[in-house]
């Protein structure tokens, strides 16, 4: 059953989460992060990435929440944690045939497994947690029913898939992403490229038996049964960059409508001109991947939908509506033409499936002399340029970020004395 941790998609719960961990933001994060020690303890981490991936709460109020209470040095690796999403959202941004190819790629893949009964037997049993490696399996059961699984062990287990199992990467992430109720398209891809050295040119991970059972504190001991070396991948394209799209801003009295997705779902503290006349709130997860999309991640963007729908519509005072279809085209056309709007706005969504299904909106609203604007957050706008190569530059660039956007922290490199 799902982790009660997540049992609540809100702002609420995301703040709530977010003062549990504080006390432990520091010294104690820098010291346990790494260690998975199963599903019933998971104090060790923040807990907080399904909350940020849908923007229930922002990177900007977790990092100002954190630096209030400590100096950078002092809570340096949790920060990084915060920013290793923006890097990865930002370069994935400049870099879009990377995710247009796996698209592509997980589409063959799925519509071949019928095709090729050797691949679809060791897949099916890789993805119903039947391979025999203990730790693996159970990392399968613990993704499936709970929608989560601690950042190293998602290492642990993009490297046992591919260089164990030899299972394509492609297909490790699709189920990754279907699952994860913190599922991102940056983060998820490029980090199983990463493990596969498509990321970082000739750069593996290899899950190693002493490291499993090390920092499993000795829940798994998969001896003799992992592989022991990892070749880097290859891919015959180069994947060539690209500017990022220029921030768009709201026409000077323009009557607009506000479409909440689960790519943002703090819609009222957007940089809006005035108030929109009305609310709609969408939710695109079934287009995660052409294979059904696990029941923990569906609810919990639905939930945040919602959430973020009620506060938006509270705060404006206006009537709000959902979607039910992951098709938006025909529901966007008849909501905009029932509230007489000349346009939409909704948060800027990067590269994934929401932004897929804007584009395709933008296209069929073009006709109806209906705007679609995005509007970017200053976040993004700060930390995306830093994501043109390694992580290297967007680390060296935090206090330039945190400078532009208002957040200091303390100036002692101590704990907070209440910790």
């Amino acid at each position: 059953m799902p982790d009660p941790l997540w049992s609540e998609a809100s702002r609420r719960a995301a703040f709530e989460v977010l003062q549990q961990f504080l006390p432990r933001a520091g010294a104690e994060y820098t010291a346990q992060r790494n260690f998975d020690y199963g599903p019933a303890r998971r104090s060790n981490v923040s807990g907080l990435s399904p909350y940020i991936r849908h923007r229930l709460i922002h990177e900007g109020e977790v990092l100002d929440a954190t630096l209030q209470r400590y100096s950078v040095t002092t809570a340096s690796k949790f920060i990084e944690e915060i920013f290793w999403r923006a890097y990865f959202k930002g370069w994935l941004e400049q870099h879009p045939t990377v995710w247009a190819d796996y698209r592509s790629v997980v589409q063959a893949l799925v519509e071949s497994l019928d095709r090729k009964p050797e691949l679809k037997t060791r897949y099916d049993t890789a993805v119903h947690g039947a391979t025999g490696i203990d730790c693996f399996d159970a990392w399968v059961r613990e993704l499936r029913s709970t929608g989560y699984l601690h950042n190293h062990a998602r290492m642990w287990f993009a490297s046992i898939w591919v260089y164990t199992l030899q299972l394509p990467w492609q297909l490790g992430a699709d189920f990754f992403y279907r699952h994860l109720i913190d599922g991102d398209p940056a983060s998820n891809v490029l980090s199983w490229r990463w493990v596969c050295g498509l990321h970082t040119n000739g750069k593996t991970y290899l899950a190693r038996v002493s490291n499993i059972a090390s920092y499993t504190a000795g829940r798994f001991n998969p001896q003799g049964l992992l592989a022991h070396e990892a070749k880097p991948l290859a891919e015959a394209r180069i994947h060539a960059p690209r500017s990022l799209p220029p921030a768009q801003g709201l026409p000077a009295g323009s009557r607009y409508g506000l479409l909440v997705t689960e790519e943002d779902c703090s819609s009222e503290s957007l940089p809006l001109q005035g108030s929109p006349v009305a609310l709609l709130g969408a939710v695109t997860t079934n287009t995660r991947s052409p294979l059904p999309v696990g029941l923990p991640a569906r609810k919990f963007a639905l939930g945040a939908v919602a959430d973020g729908v009620a506060r938006a519509a509270r705060y404006f005072g206006v009537p709000a509506q959902s979607a039910q279809s992951d098709s938006w085209d025909d529901a966007l056309v008849a909501w905009a033409r029932s509230n007489e709007l000349d346009s939409i706005v909704t948060a800027y969504a990067p590269i994934g499936p929401v932004a897929e299904r804007l584009a395709s909106a933008r296209r069929i609203l073009a006709n109806e002399r209906i705007e679609l604007i995005q509007i970017r957050r200053a976040y993004d706008t700060c930390t995306w340029p830093f994501a043109t190569k390694g992580y290297f530059r967007m680390k060296s660039g935090i206090p330039e970020v945190l400078e532009r956007l208002g957040i200091s922290g303390r100036t002692q490199n101590t704990q907070h004395a209440s910790n």
